[in-house]
């Protein structure tokens, strides 16, 4: 039942509409328009006035059988850079970008998806269960969207996170993450004259960051700086320097081990010194997104399962290694699962859809839904 080419226009309508986080009012008007099109009536809610972004979480809801729990669908309208002037290549059933920005289909291969099941729903006059609609927004930048969503407007007890890559993949799983923001505070001197005088803050930071295990610490916890900040001339020793580093884990014992772990590396900083001098380290950790996990024998899982049985797709459970915006509904009591769109390699000018699978994925949910209740 899904019209495949309207499914294709609308995701390329879609990935034409700048969207960066905090800039995603102009595509979620072009949302709002076509539901209400559709005769669906869609409003904001008020997390723009906290997250200082151009528009807030876009919220609709479709009425069913009052028998039925309402279910969630879900995707974000926000993109990374470089998202801005993307130019899609359609070709050999993929679509990619022009190599100079990123596609865009994480994630509004979900928003088409979610916009095609709508149309289809009110033409054929499927039998589905109340719908909640949640399109939000600054997802990219920590899962602030959701975060911030007015909750008070969701009923569902259950969603569905179309964010995901293989069609074939459930995710039920997800780590917790913190992020650290850390600055080592050293000496200023200068750096010919009078170097022995100062307190060089790079020389400490890399100390400590090689005393760090990175990476893959286990099959379940990683652990990266990421960015490195410091230093103003050659000719100075720099006495400053900004590194952000995170943590990720799907054990919340093991993700405060390696958090304490690299916030011990820096602070002995302190004690060690160098040059007769003593560095001060400043660190904040907060926590990026919770813990998200799902038991394979929930009943949206069986559910999805069922569904794709009938079409002949044969699902696996996965553990992903990121956080989305099921992370944070899980924790508002709204169990939730990750579906895949078809998009593989997002966040870079490699990344790309596949056109059957988008297709495939619409018609799973399509067919999850047809059922009159869950």
């Amino acid at each position: 039942m899904i019209n495949s080419a309207r499914l294709l226009d609308t995701f390329l309508e879609l990935i034409k509409i700048d969207s960066l986080s905090k800039e995603e009012k102009e595509v979620a008007l072009y949302c709002q328009k076509v539901l209400q099109d559709i005769g669906i009536e869609a409003l904001f809610d008020t997390s723009a006035e906290r997250l200082g972004g151009n528009c807030g979480n876009l919220i609709a809801k479709v009425p069913g059988p009052e028998t039925s729990q309402p279910l969630m669908l879900c995707a974000h309208l926000d993109t990374v850079n470089p998202g801005k002037g993307i130019k899609p290549v359609v070709q050999d059933n993929i679509v990619k970008s022009d190599g100079t920005t990123i596609l865009g289909a994480d994630d509004k291969a979900g928003v088409a998806i979610i916009l095609e099941i709508l149309r289809v729903m009110r033409e054929k006059e499927v039998n589905h269960p109340p719908l909640e609609i949640v399109f939000t927004v600054c997802e990219e930048i920590g899962l602030v969207g959701a975060k911030e969503l007015d909750y008070d407007l969701i009923t569902a007890p259950w969603g569905i996170v179309l964010d995901g890559g293989s069609i074939t993949d459930v995710t039920n799983r997800a780590p917790t993450a913190n992020r650290l923001s850390i600055k080592v505070h050293g000496r200023e001197a200068h750096a010919g004259i009078a170097p022995e005088t100062g307190l060089n803050a790079i020389t400490l930071a890399s100390q400590a960051i090689a005393r760090l295990q990175l990476g893959r610490i286990d099959e379940e916890t990683t652990a990266n700086i990421g960015l490195i900040k410091g230093g103003v001339a050659t000719n100075i020793v720099p006495n400053l320097v900004e590194i952000e580093g995170e943590a990720r884990s799907h054990d919340q014992k093991k993700l405060a081990s390696v958090t304490e772990d690299i916030c011990h590396s820096f602070k002995k900083l302190e004690q060690e010194g160098g040059n007769g001098l003593k560095p001060k380290v400043e660190i904040a950790v907060r926590q990026d997104y919770p813990l998200m996990k799902v038991e394979k024998d929930h009943p949206l899982i069986k559910k999805v399962f069922e569904a794709a049985r009938k079409m002949g797709i044969k699902m696996t459970l996965k553990k992903g290694g990121g956080g989305s915006d099921a992370n944070i509904f899980n924790t508002k009591g709204i169990v939730s699962v990750i579906l895949g769109t078809g998009m593989s390699t997002p966040h870079s000018v490699n990344e790309i859809l596949k056109i059957e699978d988008m297709v495939k994925s619409a018609s799973l949910i399509l067919t999850l839904l047809d059922q009159g209740s869950l």
